[in-house]
C-alpha cells in the first residue's frame, strides 16, 4: 500500500526563493471533491494532475492528519486535459518551487488563480517522527488543517477565505 507521510507550513517571507532549484505550473482537479467528501460519500479523494509533459490520477484516503494512504498513476496527458476539462468541479493551478535544504526537497506551492496569494511549503518524510530542517523561512504547520488541502480549496478558494479563516489555527501546531 502506497502511504504518504506530509507536512504542509506556512511560510514567514519570501527568503526561500533564492534556493529554488527548478519550478513548474499544475492543473490538478478532483473527479471525487470536497462536497461528496465533506458529505461522507467517499473516502477518497481521486485527483487528476497534468504538469508539463506528466500527467497522473491521484487517489489519496480521506483523512486528516500527516500519513495517509496515497496512489499515484501516470496517464497520457491528454487523457488528463479532457478529464480536467470535463469531469471534474474546478482546476486548481499553481506554481510548485523544488527547494532542498540539507538533502530534504520542499515542495512550495505558490497558489494562482483564486488561490493567488496562498504559498504553501510541503516536505515528505520516510516516517512520521523523522526529523527534517526547519529553515527561517518555514512558518507555522498547517498539516492538520483542511482547508488548506488542495480538494478543499477548489471548492473554497483562498481569495473566499475571511480574515479569522486565514488566522485561525484550529489547535495545529505552532
Amino acid at each position: 500500500m502506497g502511504i504518504e507521510i506530509e507536512r504542509k507550513f506556512l511560510l514567514r517571507d519570501d527568503s526561500w526563493r533564492a534556493q529554488v532549484e527548478r519550478s513548474e505550473h499544475l492543473a490538478q482537479g478532483y473527479l471525487i471533491g470536497a462536497a461528496a467528501l465533506a458529505a461522507g460519500h467517499a473516502r477518497a479523494s481521486v485527483r487528476v494532475r497534468h504538469a508539463g509533459d506528466e500527467a497522473w490520477i491521484n487517489i489519496k484516503a480521506a483523512r486528516l492528519g500527516i500519513e495517509r494512504a496515497e496512489y499515484d498513476y501516470a496517464i497520457p496527458p491528454d487523457d488528463a486535459d479532457a478529464l480536467l476539462a470535463t469531469l471534474c468541479d474546478g482546476v486548481l493551478s499553481k506554481r510548485r518551487h523544488h527547494v532542498t535544504v540539507e538533502g530534504v526537497l520542499f515542495e512550495i506551492d505558490e497558489f494562482l488563480g483564486d488561490n493567488a496569494g496562498l504559498v504553501v511549503a510541503e516536505v515528505e518524510l520516510p516516517q512520521v517522527d523523522a526529523a527534517f530542517p526547519r529553515p527561517s523561512w518555514l512558518g507555522r504547520e498547517v498539516s492538520a488543517l483542511a482547508r488548506y488541502y488542495n480538494v478543499n480549496l477548489v471548492a473554497h478558494p483562498y481569495a473566499r477565505w475571511t480574515q479569522a479563516e486565514r488566522d485561525a489555527n484550529d489547535g495545529a501546531n505552532a
